[in-house]
């Protein structure tokens, strides 16, 4: 992560945005692949974060194919002539039944299931499957990490920005070794925030982060 290496043309330097409050956000429901509308404070969030990117010269812009990500991501890019295009890649995690359902409800269900998790040393509990219909951390990571390959290869030394989910990012920075698996919780990934991360397709630099809190791990 040598400051040599951020002058590298080579590096393509991925802008990757949460999307803004949604009405399931303010109600504590857990969305996974389905979806509500922002509310008007996610509106807002994302006009600031779109404020402090305004400078930037975005040469792709790539967004979860989920409404609230596509919704965030337009207002980003309201001012600038680019097409958005739109990735199963980049979906939120994959929640199952549990998806459209109170988050304390889904912690009172799987209460022995995370408590167990909560026991594993970090590749282990990248690994373990909470149920059988949530994704766990390492399935989402591949995913954005394939996502995040192919396009450092495809445009090499471009701006790209990415509006996606908070789950997506924790499983990310969780597989990159800067977030800690037990502990990331909600509220970790305000809504709006983003991080800057340069790759060449291989190696993986996160430079900046806004508004998201990196927990690493002691195990």
């Amino acid at each position: 992560m040598s400051e040599k290496s951020l002058k590298n043309q080579t590096l393509t330097r991925f802008y990757i945005v949460r999307h803004g409050e949604t009405e399931w956000n303010t109600k504590k429901i857990i969305q996974g692949q389905l979806d509500s509308p922002l509310t008007q404070t996610g509106v807002d969030q994302v006009k600031r974060t779109a404020n402090k990117l305004k400078n930037i010269k975005f040469d792709l812009v790539f967004s979860s194919d989920l409404g609230r990500a596509y919704q965030s991501a337009q207002v980003i890019m309201a001012q600038k002539d680019v097409e958005i295009k739109t990735t199963q890649l980049l979906r939120e995690r994959h929640f199952g039944k549990f998806a459209g359902k109170k988050v304390d409800f889904f912690r009172n269900q799987l209460k022995k299931s995370l408590a167990y998790q909560a026991k594993l040393n970090q590749e282990e509990a990248l690994h373990y499957q909470l149920h059988p219909e949530i994704e766990t951390y390492e399935q989402v990571a591949r995913r954005v990490i394939k996502f995040i390959k192919t396009n450092a290869l495809a445009y090499p030394g471009k701006n790209i920005l990415v509006v996606t989910h908070s789950g997506t990012i924790r499983a990310l920075l969780t597989k990159l070794g800067l977030a800690d698996a037990h502990r990331n919780t909600h509220g970790l990934i305000a809504n709006a925030a983003y991080l800057i991360l340069e790759s060449d397709g291989v190696e993986f630099f996160v430079r900046k982060t806004y508004g998201i809190k990196l927990v690493t791990s002691k195990n």
